[in-house]
């Protein structure tokens, strides 16, 4: 039996966007062994990473809580996370270590290089790397040359979208995949178990308000502050808004919603687990984030059904066909949102509703399921 870490800077890394994988591994008759920070930076509930811990164990699926930060200045939990992780693969005899996020990953492939010469083969998934098209220059002065680096020591480069594809060509890695993302249980979302109308109620919002809906940590990347100004410029009672997710920055968006007179409009939801309801009970999903690799979200909302409207960024331009199946606005132009939140209520929703329905099979689970197979295999044996 081959023995395979699975490792990330956080737990809810692992148990949003690898699950699967894991899955996969185990089908391939892998020992695994979840390796990242349980205790901190996770962007879901504690209670959630409790679930999660108890999952893994009755999967009998072995786990280790490192203090890996999500700040990459924070070099005494980076220097001690490598030194646990150092002693931890001694003498354990691993095939395979598949890493993800940026931290996570440079850890592992600084701790997993002199056991290359072993047999350890190393995956790393690039959940879109922090330099691209627009980014600050400083991201490309210090991140591009540790990724540049990192690629000796990486036998297989996955990147998830396609601008990042083109970059990592540049790189010294074994091998260089195109994954398009996690995937997306295309079935699961296309319907909904609860009716659109009891969901509504449930959140006293009316059959005749035009909703919109986001999904994600309520952070600065996310970018929602620029929606409830936009929605403050829009003097419709029957436009709502609702968030999903928690994050840093929830006292002050909430306050900003009050401060902007549209506390009544926006919805606060936090962390939920029904997703896929909500989807349904809205009108549109919009995603105003400033930086993304291949964002599971939209790609969830597209699957149910819903037009988008969303930032023209890395990933969402691979999803999204303007006038098609979305409409894009700049995320930092107030105006901009305004004007195409105003444009998607009278816009032909039926028509983007149906173009996304049909791209997002392309995304399925079992396509990308089918390309982790072969990944993997080629690894492993």
């Amino acid at each position: 039996m081959k023995k395979v870490i699975m490792m990330a800077s956080v737990a809810s890394m692992i148990d949003l966007f690898n699950k699967e994988n894991i899955k996969i591994l185990k089908e391939l008759d892998s020992e695994v062994h979840v390796v990242c920070n349980f205790d901190f930076g996770n962007i879901t509930s504690a209670e959630r990473i409790t679930e999660f811990k108890k999952e893994l164990e009755c999967e009998n699926i072995s786990y280790t809580n490192l203090p890996i930060p999500r700040n990459i200045f924070d070099m005494k939990n980076i220097f001690r996370s490598y030194r646990e992780l150092k002693h931890f693969l001694k003498d354990k005899d691993f095939s395979l270590i598949h890493c993800h996020s940026p931290i996570g990953g440079v850890l592992a492939r600084l701790a997993g290089k002199k056991y290359r010469s072993k047999g350890l083969k190393i995956i790393y998934t690039a959940h879109g790397f922090h330099f691209f098209k627009g980014a600050p220059i400083k991201n490309w002065l210090l991140f591009y040359p540790i990724e540049k680096y990192l690629s000796k020591f990486t036998d297989t480069l996955i990147t998830i979208n396609k601008e990042d594809y083109k970059i990592a060509q540049r790189f010294s890695q074994t091998h260089l995949e195109y994954v398009p993302g996690i995937g997306v249980n295309t079935e699961k979302f296309s319907t909904s178990a609860v009716k659109r109308e009891a969901v509504r109620k449930e959140l006293e919002i009316k059959s005749e308000d035009f909703t919109l809906i986001s999904v994600g940590q309520l952070s600065k990347r996310k970018n929602h502050a620029i929606v409830l100004k936009a929605l403050s410029e829009i003097k419709d009672a029957r436009l709502k808004y609702i968030i999903v997710g928690f994050g840093e920055l929830e006292t002050e968006l909430k306050q900003m919603a009050t401060d902007l007179n549209i506390s009544d409009r926006v919805f606060f939801l936090g962390y939920r687990g029904d997703i896929n309801e909500l989807l349904h009970a809205s009108d549109c999903f919009i995603f105003p984030s400033l930086q993304e690799g291949l964002p599971v979200s939209l790609m969830e909302a597209m699957a149910a059904g819903l037009p988008i409207l969303c930032s023209k960024i890395r990933g969402n331009v691979d999803l999204i066909h303007q006038n098609e199946n979305g409409l894009f606005f700049d995320p930092l132009n107030e105006k901009d949102v305004t004007k195409a939140i105003h444009s998607i209520m009278t816009y032909n929703k039926n028509k983007m509703s149906k173009n996304n329905l049909a791209r997002i099979k392309r995304y399925d689970k079992k396509v990308i399921e089918k390309e982790m197979i072969k990944i993997y295999k080629t690894s492993l044996y």
